[in-house]
């Protein structure tokens, strides 16, 4: 019976990672789904041990740290000042936001709506402060890409999460 609740796990976990797509805390969801099993399951033959707990939710961290601060990054590689490379993380879940609703496409309106959010807000924000156009719009596409690598990035930080619990959860 532990393994139809292992595969179900599975297949819940494989849903979480989809949610990253949409900029939502799917690797989060999957450390926390596995911790509950795993402490649900602890007399039963104890399919996942501390170390992979504690090694998937540092995971899952440095997945949110590079999500959150990709936007920022790529403004600043692009010439923003700090005050462009803040609007752009702003920018890009308040985009998210309203590109999921406007967009109706899923992954997609959200995607694009993140990182036309932020490189929105760091154009402004850039173009405010001063800048010139030309300059402002670099660093708006900066912000838009690195949003785009950052949420990507996190997405594959997932993917490992994902399968790092697979094989521990079928391994003998």
């Amino acid at each position: 019976m532990i393994y139809v609740w292992l595969t179900i796990l599975i297949f819940l976990n494989a849903c979480w990672l989809m949610l990253v797509l949409f900029t939502l805390p799917g690797n989060w969801l999957m450390v926390v789904s596995t911790c509950l099993f795993a402490w649900w399951k602890w007399d039963n033959g104890r399919p996942f041990n501390e170390w992979l707990l504690i090694g998937i939710a540092v995971l899952a961290l440095i997945g949110e740290i590079i999500e959150f601060f990709a936007g920022a990054g790529g403004a600043k590689k692009a010439g923003a000042g700090w005050l462009g490379a803040l609007a752009a993380i702003g920018g890009a879940v308040f985009g998210a936001l309203v590109g999921t609703f406007i967009i109706p496409v899923p992954i997609v309106g959200t995607m694009l709506g993140a990182c036309f959010g932020a490189g929105v807000a760091t154009w402004t924000v850039e173009r405010v402060t001063g800048k010139e156009h030309n300059a402002s719009v670099r660093s708006g596409v900066g912000a838009g890409t690195g949003v785009l690598v950052g949420t990507l990035s996190k997405f594959c930080i997932g993917c490992l999460i994902w399968l790092l619990i697979t094989i521990a959860a079928f391994w003998p």
